[in-house]
């Protein structure tokens, strides 16, 4: 995995993912992601909440594009441990919060508000469907944000009243909400 673009452009690194329950994003779905996302967010001092941040690819670029401050949240204690390592040798661990817990009770009870989020959930997620309007009542809603959620071919979002534009990276499809 590597970082494409910013202050932290071109390091790679690799989480021990054997026997991981995550898919992190490829780094050529990460790269489109970004170039369309360039287009819509002014980095700058924003704010983006991960959720199953796994091994926090997309934290990582968000902050090396000039992001302020990323929340990280996932359950799985090693991919946490191992992102605390990373943000701590990249010098940001004053601009990540990680978070352990259960991404639905975090949303339930959060009481900040984000402009990006974005969600990377298991596919077979049961509750897949129902993401999208968790997020949007919460009190994770700016009126500008912007919600981006990776999935499969197996789901679609098309029908849901704050969606957008899906676009297709292989596997990996992201859906656009605002």
């Amino acid at each position: 995995m590597r970082i494409i673009s910013g202050t932290l452009r071109g390091r790679r690194y690799s989480p021990p993912m054997k026997k991981w329950p995550t898919r992190p994003t490829t780094d050529i779905a990460k790269e489109a992601l970004f170039n369309i996302l360039q287009n819509r967010i002014d980095f700058d001092g924003k704010t983006m909440l991960d959720l199953f941040g796994g091994t926090a690819t997309n934290t990582i670029e968000f902050i090396s594009r000039g992001g302020g401050h990323a929340t990280y949240v996932d359950r799985f204690g090693p991919a946490r441990s191992y992102v605390k390592q990373l943000i701590d040798e990249y010098n940001i661990a004053d601009q990540v919060a990680l978070v352990k817990g259960d991404v639905f009770k975090f949303i339930k009870q959060a009481d900040t508000s984000f402009d990006y989020i974005f969600a990377d959930p298991p596919y077979a997620l049961p509750r897949l469907s129902d993401l999208p309007n968790f997020i949007f009542d919460s009190s994770l809603i700016k009126s500008n944000s912007l919600v981006v959620i990776e999935h499969d071919q197996n789901n679609s979002f098309n029908s849901h009243p704050r969606f957008e534009d899906c676009r297709n990276y292989g596997q990996s499809f992201f859906s656009f909400f605002s």
